[in-house]
């Protein structure tokens, strides 16, 4: 139990060792990529934090606005006094929605940014002190114990993947995702999750290039982190967010360009970057609801029901898993 408040803390975090192997895996490649979970450490976390609320970034305050006129319908499909189980679960702003329409018995929230993860279940602790809470620092991509929270081994369980997150996997990843989603949730449990709808290319390209620099400050981020952390060389300045719709792939790039010829140094191991030449850092695919039940159902879910709100941007899918 944690000392300063009433939840229990569970440390699953990967060794560096796992960062440091991707790193130079995805810096080795002939395609250089980085993969995106790695943009949370504390910075990148309040940076994501502030992406949130700018102007130009419509997904965080649709989905809200889609639970709050929705949680009591949620509520009568998922039920009461059962388990949420939320994967990346940021700053809470939304499972607050959640958690006071469903009235869980437990919670249980899993992210990779442990210092930010921590604040936040602290918080919702505090305000909802009739469910037990757990904060789970862990990849939520790769399997985890939660069959040993004995919490966990009676109450319905109800998968919650909000933010669109679903979008950082490439087609197939996202059903393996789905497909472990569904073993967690266990027959007779559900899914609820966000997924960002395809729409005018210009608000997609707005939302990923906003004026005021946050999204690149958050994209450079990880090669500060790398460099802070595995002993990197990036010069930041030498390198430029670049943002794009790649139409035939139905998704957003998210990209960091060299600005110039150069080398850099990771742990001792050196890469060459030609001029313009980039890492991949990001993808976020966007669906149709048709598209994302299909995929959901070859996952093994029942695609129940879904919300939209009144301009299509944005879509919040119920799936249960029955047998």
């Amino acid at each position: 139990m944690d000392s300063s408040a009433r939840f229990e803390y569970l440390d699953l975090q990967p060794s560096t060792g796992s960062f440091l192997n991707d790193v130079i895996a995805g810096l080795s490649a002939e395609h250089k990529a980085l993969p995106p979970k790695y943009f949370y450490d504390a910075r990148g976390s309040v940076l994501f934090d502030a992406i949130c609320e700018l102007p130009e970034y419509y997904p965080t305050r649709t989905e809200l606005a889609i639970l709050q006129s929705t949680s009591s319908e949620i509520a009568e499909r998922a039920g009461r006094r059962g388990a949420i189980i939320e994967y990346g679960s940021g700053s809470g702003r939304k499972t607050r929605v959640l958690v006071t329409a469903l009235e869980p018995a437990v919670y249980v929230a899993i992210d990779i940014s442990a210092e930010q993860l921590r604040s936040a279940v602290a918080d919702l602790s505090a305000e909802f002190t009739q469910v037990r809470m757990f904060a789970v620092s862990a990849d939520y991509t790769q399997a985890m114990p939660l069959d040993d929270l004995e919490a966990l081994r009676g109450p319905r369980r109800i998968i919650y993947f909000p933010g669109s997150t679903i979008g950082n996997f490439n087609i197939a990843d996202a059903k393996r995702f789905l497909v472990n989603a569904r073993q967690v949730a266990r027959n007779g449990g559900a899914m609820l999750v966000g997924v960002d709808l395809k729409k005018d290319v210009r608000l997609l390209h707005a939302a990923y290039n906003d004026a005021q620099g946050v999204t690149a400050a958050f994209n450079l981020n990880v090669l500060a982190r790398i460099n802070r952390e595995l002993g990197g060389d990036f010069d930041l300045s030498a390198f430029r967010h670049h943002a794009f719709y790649n139409e035939a792939e139905s998704r957003i790039e998210m990209h960091l360009s060299s600005t110039r010829a150069q080398r850099v140094t990771v742990a001792g191991r050196s890469f060459m970057f030609g001029d313009g030449e980039s890492i991949h850092t990001e993808n976020s695919y966007k669906y149709s609801v048709a598209e994302f039940q299909a995929l959901a159902r070859e996952a093994g879910f029942v695609a129940e029901h879904c919300w939209v709100d009144d301009q299509a941007l944005f879509a919040i899918h119920y799936l249960n898993t029955k047998p």
